[in-house]
């Protein structure tokens, strides 16, 4: 399979095409696209207020939460409703008309313009009185978290207020001059049930919170004064597995085209007999023409290398090509061009990920109608069942990580800045993979993986036809299934770095044999059809290899079912699914489809807690007395204990290292996440993390580091030594590091020179006993002195340190700063056990959005400006206020310690 390709939705890069336009001859006119982030009004219903009745479609009655479900269950079936009146399901549907083959599928709009006499969606109603806001908005981030038992949104979902219906409101000026234009709303993501009204008329909308999505609303704008666009959005309850976030959480989009354009996603790139020395470049580009008239059209295209912040130079030319598209239609045009010795897209650890971008423009009569900017990149992807994954010819096993879409304490209102931490601290981790679980991500997320070299599976759907939970995707998708699929494809499938494609994860259909095969057949042929040039695949938790459902799929996606569940002894008699090590069965049965262990690990732990006694195996389920702690809802981070159906990182790597076929896998997770707090559901995030929510590293991120950057000198000491009250007391020390061999110290008498033994990935010492003082580690490879590290036990907390990720922001107000805060002692060594309370304040033109600590079991709203470190840590997010240059000034104080300022220059 050759295919290269990446296609960017940001501002920034059709602002840098905007600058090419001199390039190109003929009357110029470029798509306008104008972010619309500001000027936005906000209302939510009230606990106790009656939400309008302008609803998508009914739904069942759900009441209390779900979390006393498995995250393991078995998926069940969907509760059949009859069919309701009144409801806008048949208005909101033709928006995805265009993402339907089968034009007899299409829905035809009924008469009617349901809402008109509603007064939010009326152009005279005065909002002055709603909420102001900015987008990307997520209502719920705030909070406060619900707690205790019984709550309407229980810890699945975060325990923050996602649920209910609220109204967005905004205007906009659409001129004189573009009353012969088409004018469009694009949507990165509204989370969800999402409609949209312009001057009063429903025009259209999408259910699916994760999608894109794109409103036609020329015929609804007046032009030559102000518009009024309403959202209505809908969250229900029990819709979720983990937090969704609510609202309109990504960017919204006012585009502006002459009315022959460049369809929305419109091209398609495709490479052919990728090498050094040369590569074929295949460009497929959809024209729409939404005029009156049939009209013949050339399009020409050019290709240059851009190293991410402007164009270098042309690399080569499609020559013209001329295309007649109907009235009121499509049509589609193919072209080529050779590029020599190309810069190839290589993903990490290579430093240089090259691209390149296509400018496409469509003429008529010398007159330039539309330009339109492809990037993308080129790279040769093959799959192999025995070496793996091969990119551009070379073997490249996938270390990779699932993550959700929240962004912490920021929530699921997007963030380009935190995003790219995550991805930072992750790369330096020896991370190069990505799984987007289990849904579309924001657009630029994948700007980011392209440009900084990771690989990505990009995934649609968490179920099918049956449900997880009672308002789950599973509503929708006998409606939707297509046009979601379709759209995830078509807005992606440019992007260099997606080389896999999810279209599900342990759907309730690996139970259904040969119906649920079917149905996986089906996505399949849609999914193909769409782009044939990458291979599809699900993840599969229940389905073994003699089932019909893994015979569908093209690459074999496994969860957990690779290193074996509920199979070691200390998993012995605990219900649910259970499978041996399965690579053997599915290699034996498909030796000619490579395998990929989609999800592994699951493992949970509480950065800095450390619990007695410890486990002499390598993987134990959590329970309270066995790594985990009821009480104080907290699982040791002796990095050995997993939630039922899990294993450790230990015996997932021996998994690994004894079945070399397998092309790599994806750790459950990367980051801790909002939501899905197993083991303590009265908690707010995930445990699974190799990175806490706050983005401090656990123990567990140097293990996958000794792993996945074995050419790192590195070693890693677990616990910290800070203990009272153990002086004498039995305190295992365990060490990782990317050495075959280590000797440990104690106040400065060896305990002992220790080899890796195969198929082991932490060297332990079980037998020591705990006194005051300094610990110390020598590691080794192949004999030579390779790392070492030291730990000591501090002195009492005295003081607060500062210390920013950046120190030199922008003043746009997006850009942020992530502040680390440590409790130190005299000496300025971080106190591992510190939780003292922490106050934070601010001068100058910057503002602090959210505080966090990483602790899962900590209820204190993000917002707050206190925060109680967690073992010695805290966060504070800070961000520049838009068009205020200055320093800004953060300070930490905390009763009994030293107090810190930290300086920020917002530029």
């Amino acid at each position: 399979m050759n295919f290269v390709s990446s296609k960017y939705a940001s501002l920034r890069l059709l602002l840098l095409c905007a600058t090419l336009l001199f390039y190109f001859d003929g009357a110029l006119a470029q798509t306008t696209r104008i972010p619309l982030t500001k000027g936005w009004k906000f209302y939510k219903y009230g606990p106790n207020e009656k939400p309008d009745s302008l609803i998508y479609d009914a739904r069942p009655d759900a009441n209390g939460n779900s979390d006393g479900i498995a995250a393991d269950a078995k998926p069940t079936e969907a509760i059949k409703m009859a069919a309701a009146k009144g409801i806008l399901k048949y208005y909101i549907l033709p928006t995805g008309n265009a993402f339907l083959k089968d034009e007899t599928k299409r829905t035809i709009r009924p008469d009617g313009n349901p809402g008109a006499n509603f007064q939010f969606t009326q152009n005279t109603f005065n909002d002055s009185k709603w909420e102001d806001v900015t987008l990307p908005h997520d209502w719920a981030i705030k909070g406060p978290f619900y707690q205790g038992q019984g709550t309407i949104i229980g810890g699945g979902m975060g325990r923050l207020p996602v649920q209910g219906v609220a109204w967005y409101r905004h205007s906009i000026n659409i001129a004189a001059q573009d009353a012969e234009k088409s004018i469009f709303l694009d949507f990165d993501g509204v989370m969800s049930y999402a409609m949209v009204w312009v001057n009063g008329k429903l025009a259209g909308g999408w259910p699916y919170g994760y999608n894109s999505w794109r409103v036609d609303i020329t015929k609804y704008v007046r032009p030559g004064g102000v518009n009024k666009i309403a959202v209505r959005v809908d969250n229900p309850a029990n819709s979720s597995r983990w937090y969704p976030g609510a609202g309109i959480y990504r960017n919204v989009w006012l585009v502006k085209t002459n009315t022959v354009h460049v369809a929305q996603w419109g091209t398609f790139i495709k490479t052919e007999r990728v090498s050094a020395k040369s590569a074929t470049v295949n460009l497929k580009t959809t024209i729409d023409n939404d005029s009156e008239k049939d009209g013949t059209y050339s399009v020409k295209t050019t290709i240059y290398l851009t190293n991410g912040t402007g164009i270098k130079k042309i690399e080569a030319n499609i020559a013209p090509v001329n295309v007649t598209v109907k009235a009121r239609s499509s049509n589609s045009v193919l072209g080529s061009a050779t590029i020599l010795n190309p810069k190839l897209w290589e993903p990490l650890p290579a430093k240089i990920h090259s691209r390149y971008v296509a400018i496409t423009t469509v003429t008529n009569g010398g007159k330039t109608l539309d330009t339109y900017s492809t990037p993308f990149g080129i790279r040769d992807i093959q799959f192999d069942a025995m070496k793996g994954l091969l990119v551009n010819g070379k073997k490249t096993l996938i270390k990779g990580v699932n993550q959700h879409s929240d962004l912490g304490a920021l929530g699921m209102a997007f963030n380009r800045r935190a995003a790219e931490r995550q991805l930072e601290i992750l790369r330096d981790m020896g991370c190069n993979a990505i799984r987007m679980s289990h849904n579309p991500p924001d657009p630029e997320l994948l700007e980011l993986t392209d440009k900084m070299g990771f690989l990505v599976m990009d995934e649609v759907f968490d179920g099918w036809e049956r449900k997880k939970t009672a308002l789950d995707f599973h509503l929708i998708f006998p409606d939707w299934q297509e046009q979601d699929l379709r759209a995830m494809i078509r807005r992606d499938k440019n992007h260099p770095s997606i080389i896999l494609w999810g279209f599900g994860n342990e759907v309730g259909e690996q139970y259904t044999d040969k119906e649920g095969a079917a149905l996986a057949s089906r996505l399949i042929a849609i999914a193909k059809d769409e782009d044939p040039t990458r291979l599809y695949t699900l993840s599969m938790n229940y389905a073994k290899a003699d089932m019909p459902l893994p015979q569908v799929v093209d690459v074999i996606g496994l969860n957990y079912q690779g290193e074996g569940i509920r199979n070691a002894p200390a998993y012995s008699g605990l219900q649910g699914i259970t499978a041996p090590p399965s690579f053997p069965a599915f290699h034996n049965k498909f030796p000619d489809k490579v395998i990929v262990s989609l999800e592994n690990a699951a493992a949970v732990s509480s950065r800095g807690e450390y619990m007695f006694p410890v486990y002499d195996g390598d993987s134990s389920p959590i329970k309270d007395g066995q790594g985990g702690n009821a009480k104080t809802r907290q699982v040791s981070a002796y990095d050995l204990y997993t939630v039922d159906f899990g294993s450790s990182a230990d015996k997932v790597f021996a998994t690994m290292a004894k079945h070399p076929f397998v092309a790599g896998g994806f750790v459950w997770s990367g980051w801790d996440y909002l939501g899905e707090p197993t083991p303590y559901s009265l908690s707010r995030s995930s445990y699974f993390g190799i990175i806490d929510l706050a983005g401090f590293k656990k123990d567990r991120y140097y293990l996958y580091q000794s792993q996945w950057r074995a050419e790192l000198p590195m070693a890693h000491i677990l616990p910290h030594w800070n203990w009272t009250n153990r002086a004498g007391e039995i305190t295992p020390v365990h060490v990782f590091t990317s050495g075959d061999e280590a000797e440990l110290f104690l106040n400065g008498k060896s305990l002992g020179r220790k080899k890796m033994a195969p198929y082991e990935y932490r060297i332990r010492w079980s037998d020591v006993k705990y006194q005051p003082g300094e610990l110390k580690v020598v590691a080794y490879k192949n004999g030579n002195k390779w790392a070492e590290e030291t730990i000591k036990t501090t002195g009492a907390a005295q003081k607060l340190a500062l210390a920013a990720d950046r120190t030199t922001i922008k003043a746009d107000g997006d850009d942020l700063s992530f502040i680390t805060v440590r409790v130190t002692d005299a000496a300025g060594l971080t106190v591992p056990d510190a939780k003292n309370a922490i106050k934070f304040s601010i001068e100058g033109p910057g503002e602090i959005v959210a505080t966090d600590n990483g602790d899962a079991a900590n209820m204190i709203p993000f917002p707050s400006h206190e925060r109680e470190a967690f073992n010695g840590y805290a966060l504070v997010i800070v961000r520049g206020k838009a068009g205020r240059s200055g320093a800004i000034k953060i300070k930490a104080e905390s009763n009994g310690l030293i107090s810190s300022t930290l300086k920020i220059d917002s530029q």
